[in-house]
């Protein structure tokens, strides 16, 4: 039996669909909370696994700890993350919402597992990731493989160019090799985006623009792909 911890949130009334939100590095913060209360407040069940469970020592982190939450990133196994992650979606299925019904999304550290998840499952989630920490995900799969033909499920990236872990010719680059995908693919950029930009949990790079414009574009995107 699966014993990942979960945030869950419901819509009132009924549900376009659910949505897989995957938390920032510093876990599922109040903001990664309040992000599933607007997935519900937009009409989806939202389900935020907590990849830290099995960490003992850690919960939630404090934003000024950038050295904690890179260890406790460091800690994580792919396998197990992947756990986490079939564990929201089975929640989702036992409340009756078929494979194609579930999006993700995902925040930091959580685009990068959002990513991974738009490759490694069949066609059951529309993926959309905002601010992402970094392309190793994706990047690597264009070095051992196309990501054109690995890409499973619609997926959605936003990035901000001020994002110090991400040069905005990395971001030119995953569009151009996302673009083959059998699946629909787009990337938005932001010129005044920093790293966390959607975060107002953070005013030293929250920007309400770019935050406003992501999310609106964010749930346009799950009701063209995933909303039953």
């Amino acid at each position: 039996m699966n014993t990942t911890p979960l945030t869950v949130v419901r819509p009132d009334g009924d549900a376009r669909g659910g949505v897989i939100v995957i938390q920032e590095a510093f876990g599922v913060t109040d903001h990664i909370v309040d992000v599933c209360n607007r997935v519900a407040a937009a009409g989806w069940v939202a389900v935020a696994p907590h990849l830290f469970h099995r960490q003992d020592s850690v919960t939630v982190l404090d934003y000024s700890d950038m050295d904690s939450a890179m260890a406790a990133i460091g800690r994580l196994k792919a396998d197990e993350v992947d756990s986490d992650v079939d564990a929201a979606a089975s929640a989702l299925a036992e409340l009756g919402f078929e494979p194609s019904s579930i999006a993700i999304v995902g925040f930091c550290m959580g685009g990068s597992v959002a990513f991974q998840t738009a490759v490694r499952r069949p066609p059951r989630c529309g993926s959309d990731v905002l601010r992402r920490r970094n392309n190793e995900g994706p990047l690597r799969l264009s070095r051992d493989g196309s990501v054109g033909d690995a890409l499973q499920t619609p997926w959605h990236g936003f990035f901000g160019d001020l994002d110090e872990g991400i040069p905005f010719q990395d971001v030119e680059t995953l569009r151009e090799i996302t673009a083959t995908a059998p699946v629909a693919t787009e990337i938005t950029r932001y010129a005044h985006g920093k790293h966390g930009f959607h975060c107002d949990d953070r005013p030293a790079v929250f920007d309400a623009d770019a935050a406003a414009d992501a999310w609106g574009k964010a749930l346009e995107w799950f009701d063209a792909h995933v909303a039953r």
